[in-house]
């Protein structure tokens, strides 16, 4: 039972964090309503780790030898770690929490694969950095086609609000198919629950997350860094989708957080970053290079106790 439960809750803590990110613009510009929102999350969060959540959860499984006791421990550690960034409304990578937590038990049982684990770093860096230049390269290119279309008011208002809803519901897709690896790799590396059966119940519990908790990031996302209209919310949220996506594809958990982030950035190079939130942008960084490190750390000290 404690292996479930420690599931549930990471995916609770990962969905009530990360689904912010796919329509936290949206509700800042109030596109949408935030229960409207979530109910989309909820929907195709789900689709998108059933499909395709399998190549982030064989990466995950690989990078060390998992039990029963250390699945609970990794499960534990990572959502107390998610859990507690939500209650400070910070967007966290949970990616960075559930690998933290899995290198504290690696450190412990002296069986940690390092060569996955410089893989999934460097992709960790490349997040932000890409969702920038791909927001950067979206924005000018919608300009364009926006000029030469030249629709009127009546026009470009609905097609701007059902593009972001789609684009909205292509990055709770994304964020599935990417992060349900973070829940359900280590139930499915020490035989718990079967590929299909975890993609299923990763899906489902980050779901649960963005339906009961997800208000206070989705705040912080739509309106604490930089303010955004409907077409630089579009951008961001298309570029977020992209970015998550193709990691996807690639099978290396990667940061929702970090990508909406990098795109908010990008949209701050083309405004101008006088524009940009400084003093929210560094509790966010704080809170990305904190997070690994706290999740390490509590996952090492249950497996201490465990061990004595």
């Amino acid at each position: 039972m404690l292996p479930y439960l420690g599931a549930v809750f990471l995916g609770w803590s990962l969905g009530a964090n990360d689904s912010a990110n796919t329509f936290g613009t949206a509700v800042g510009t109030r596109i949408v309503s935030y229960r409207n929102a979530t109910l989309l999350i909820a929907l195709f969060v789900t689709i998108g780790a059933y499909m395709q959540g399998s190549g982030g959860i064989e990466t995950l499984g690989k990078l060390t030898p998992q039990t029963d006791h250390t699945a609970v421990i990794c499960l534990f550690a990572a959502a107390i770690t998610v859990a507690a960034m939500t209650l400070l409304k910070l967007p966290v990578s949970t990616s960075q929490a559930a690998i933290g937590s899995i290198v504290g038990v690696g450190l412990m049982q002296k069986s940690l694969d390092l060569s996955r684990l410089t893989k999934v770093i460097v992709c960790w860096i490349g997040t932000p950095l890409g969702a920038i230049v791909i927001c950067f390269i979206i924005y000018h290119v919608l300009r364009i086609v926006i000029r030469i279309w030249q629709p009127s008011i009546f026009v470009y208002d609905p097609v701007m609000r059902w593009a972001l809803i789609v684009c909205g519901c292509y990055s709770a897709y994304a964020l599935g198919a990417n992060n349900v690896a973070n829940v359900s790799a280590v139930l499915i590396s020490a035989e718990i629950l079967t590929p299909i059966d975890g993609r299923l119940f990763g899906g489902l519990a980050i779901a649960l997350g963005a339906l009961t908790f997800s208000r206070g990031v989705m705040t912080t996302v739509g309106k604490g860094i930089i303010k955004l209209d409907v077409f630089s919310s579009l951008c961001c949220v298309l570029s977020l989708a992209i970015t998550v996506h193709i990691y996807a594809v690639a099978g290396v958990p990667v940061s929702t957080s970090q990508g909406i982030i990098g795109a908010v950035l990008g949209i701050g190079f083309v405004k101008g970053l006088q524009t940009v939130n400084g003093r929210m942008l560094v509790r966010v960084l704080c809170g990305w290079l904190a997070t690994p490190f706290i999740a390490a750390a509590i996952a090492a000290l249950l497996m201490f106790l465990f061990l004595n």
